[in-house]
Formats: structure tokens, sequence, C-alpha cells
């Protein structure tokens, strides 16, 4: 269970809270919430959902979307979600610099995707250069449908991409 001790951490962090005052809500000890957060020991579920909740949020269980690989210009792979994934405010609209497999010619760079040109740029990085992974963690798609029309992207690729949006809009309008 040794995901849940990044996640009791972050929770925390989170919250604003020390350890003393979640140990205190939650009924953990301080040096039991230091072990999660040094990896030296890893609470069960429900003792990561009690501590979780503490911090004032809740576990939860979010459909990871399988991909679907198409072939665009000169044979190269690119990925397409069955569904558009949604991320937590604070990653949708926060500030990445995108690892040099993504951003090989700006390395370094930070984007900050608050900002609706830069998140523009983000997301057609990746969705030309990304993976599956790239594309559930950098992008959110209530603001991909929302940019989809000002995306520059090659043609084979806003085609593979393009009855994913139509759904979501779709979805969206019902």
């Amino acid at each position: 269970m040794a995901q849940f001790q990044g996640l009791v951490e972050q929770a925390r962090r989170l919250a604003g809270l020390s350890r003393a005052e979640l140990a205190r809500r939650s009924g953990a000890s301080r040096p039991t919430l230091a072990a999660y957060a040094a990896g030296t020991k890893s609470p069960n579920l429900a003792t990561a959902e009690r501590i979780v909740q503490a911090a004032g949020f809740d576990l939860d269980l979010v459909p990871r979307p399988s991909f679907r690989e198409v072939t665009v210009d000169r044979g190269r792979a690119a990925y397409v979600p069955e569904f558009l994934p949604r991320l937590p405010a604070d990653r949708a609209l926060g500030r990445v610099c995108l690892p040099l497999h993504l951003n090989w010619s700006q390395p370094g760079r930070e984007f900050d995707l608050s900002d609706r040109r830069q998140r523009a740029r983000v997301y057609e990085i990746i969705i030309r250069e990304g993976g599956s992974e790239d594309i559930r963690q950098y992008i959110d798609g209530a603001l991909l449908a929302d940019l989809w029309p000002e995306l520059v992207l090659p043609a084979q690729l806003r085609r593979a991409w393009q009855p994913l949006i139509d759904a979501t809009r779709g979805h969206a309008a019902a």
C-alpha cells in the first residue's frame, strides 16, 4: 500500500496542516505520520482514508481512460483516450515544466497553465509528442474541449481526436 503514503502527505500539505494537527484530527500519532511521509511505513486503505478525511478530503475512484494508438504523419504513433480525463484544478491550472521527451526544443521552460495561450501550447505539445501517461498527467478534458478550435495540430491528429471532442461537447450540452 505504498501508494497511500504520498497521498496522506499530499492531503496534509494541501490542507495546510502540521503533522501535529493532522495527528490530533485523525487519531494517528505524529511519528506514524512522519513515517508515512518518509516512506518507511505505509498505511492500509482504511487508515489512509481516515487520515485523508481528517485533512478535509475524500479518497475517490477516478476512471482511467484506455488509449488507442493511431498512426499519423510518417508512421508516427499518437495516442487517443477513450474519454477525456479530468484533472484537479491545481494541476489543470498550475505551472509545469515538461520533461525533455516532450519539450526538447525549450528544455527547462516553465508553462503557466492558467494562461490560455500557454495552456494551448502545452496541449499541442502533449497531443503531438506525448504518450498515454503524458495525456493523463497534463491534459484536462474540459479545458481541452474549450481550447480545441484554437489548437494548431496536424490534420490526421485532429481527425483522430475530433470524435472524442464532439462526444465530450455533446455530453456537456446534454
